[in-house]
């Protein structure tokens, strides 16, 4: 099973994709972990992009993704987390395999604005908290692995409402491009799985 998770920043597609990775047994695919992650050459051309700030060319994001595709863990399928972000992408990655259902999560632009002002990251492990809506149980401690929480420097509300504005225009006409399911994010957690593996036609 070939699936892509999308959704607004914030909607929880992260969370769910790593929950349904476990639940369905194959790999959940972040292109932000698959940049930070790459090895010799190809790392230190990724690295020239981003420390100065520009965005990955989508030919090398494409080189990236193909390697991570034809690894053995990817022959009973994947979720892809981040990636296509547009029309262009999405094209890009028919040429290299097919996507059998698309996951929205969907969440309203003030709630999205909520969760992502709100949110902490952990230092260590990644694992994300939100102090208002799912704070950890110490504060700026990891519940997982009791590292460091953080916010993230793009986490206020101007740089939010961008990346709002930039999802509606660039990131949903992917949503008609393929065979595409909603699902509301603004439930809890568990919810939110149970609707997935429902309309995968999975019993939870």
């Amino acid at each position: 099973m070939k699936l892509l998770f999308m959704g607004v920043q914030g909607s929880g597609k992260g969370t769910q994709a790593k929950i349904m990775s476990v639940k369905l047994g194959i790999p959940h695919i972040s292109t932000g972990d698959l940049l930070r992650g790459a090895e010799s050459l190809l790392k230190k051309e990724i690295d020239s992009y981003i420390t100065s700030g520009k965005l990955v060319p989508d030919e090398l994001m494409l080189r990236v993704l193909q390697d991570r595709l034809s690894l053995n863990d990817c022959m009973r399928g994947f979720i892809l987390d981040g990636y296509p972000r547009n029309m262009v992408q999405a094209k890009k990655l028919d040429e290299i395999t097919s996507i059998d259902k698309v996951i929205e999560i969907v969440i309203s632009d003030s709630e999205a604005l909520v969760r992502a002002i709100y949110r902490v990251t952990c230092g260590k492990c990644g694992e994300g908290h939100n102090i208002k809506t799912n704070p950890p149980k110490r504060a700026g401690v990891c519940d997982k692995c009791n590292g460091i929480l953080t916010k993230r420097a793009d986490d206020n509300e101007p740089a939010m409402r961008k990346r709002i504005e930039t999802y509606h225009k660039e990131t949903e006409p992917i949503l008609l491009h393929y065979k595409s399911v909603e699902i509301n994010g603004e439930q809890k957690i568990d919810r939110v799985t149970r609707d997935i593996l429902a309309v995968l036609g999975i019993k939870s």
